[in-house]
């Protein structure tokens, strides 16, 4: 019997989920990992293969049926869920997508990935959650409180969606010993960000980026000891972005 803690993550592939495995690998856990690429082979963390599933959060009947086989690979406990996973998408020439041109399914693609899974994945591993007493991490944004010059219109509500979920969640897991909490990155160092980025970045009082693994480390927080009391809260990771 495996005694290790164990971590679902969607997301995986890149920037703060691969910062995230890398920091949860260090402490002994083991990691179930989700997204829509196969493994990536150059990560350096041992047992992920076996670990990973490939699976298109944007398709709801996927991550419905993908509930069983999580099930299947967890020993009845779920000590951590960290809802990373989320799409930005952009017009042409990487325009930004506003109210008035983003696409109706591409609300509806956008919605599935950063807002739907996230429940869908926690209320069909409430069990498992409850019988570790566990966490679950929902991965907002500093675009859910504020337009954001870069980030579309469909990513910003997903992302202030997400946040107002993560409140009613901690609602109702608590009585089950499951703390649900938020992180809201800034402008941290990943592929996703945009060209002009470094505009924002003169203007932050902190006037850097930030590194994946400083993300990382709020996540590892939230589902640590040391944040026991701690659930239904958003904790800003932004170098004073907000200030």
């Amino acid at each position: 019997m495996d005694g290790r803690k164990v971590m679902l993550l969607t997301g995986a592939s890149r920037g703060i989920g691969h910062a995230t495995v890398k920091r949860f690998a260090r402490e002994g856990w083991r990691i179930i990992t989700c997204s829509r690429q196969p493994f990536p082979e150059q990560c350096p963390w041992g047992g992920g293969r076996e670990d990973h599933i490939q699976l298109d959060l944007g398709d709801p009947n996927a991550t419905i049926r993908a509930i069983d086989e999580i099930k299947s690979r967890l020993d009845g406990k779920l000590h951590a869920l960290v809802n990373n996973a989320g799409i930005s998408p952009k017009g042409e020439g990487g325009a930004r997508l506003n109210t008035i041109d983003t696409d109706l399914r591409t609300w509806g693609q956008v919605f599935h990935v950063n807002f739907f899974a996230s429940i869908v994945l926690a209320r069909g591993l409430k069990d498992e959650l409850s019988a570790a007493k566990g966490a679950v991490v929902n991965v907002t944004s500093i675009a859910g409180s504020r337009v954001h010059p870069f980030a579309g219109a469909a990513y910003s509500t997903s992302k202030a969606a997400l946040k107002a979920l993560t409140r009613e969640m901690a609602h109702d897991f608590g009585p089950m010993g499951v703390r649900v909490n938020a992180i809201a990155p800034g402008e941290i160092e990943t592929s996703i960000l945009s060209p002009g980025t470094e505009k924002i970045v003169e203007t932050l009082p902190l006037r850097r980026l930030g590194q994946p693994r400083e993300v990382a480390d709020v996540i590892w927080f939230l589902c640590s000891d040391a944040s026991s009391y701690v659930t239904g809260t958003e904790i800003e990771v932004n170098a004073g972005q907000h200030v």
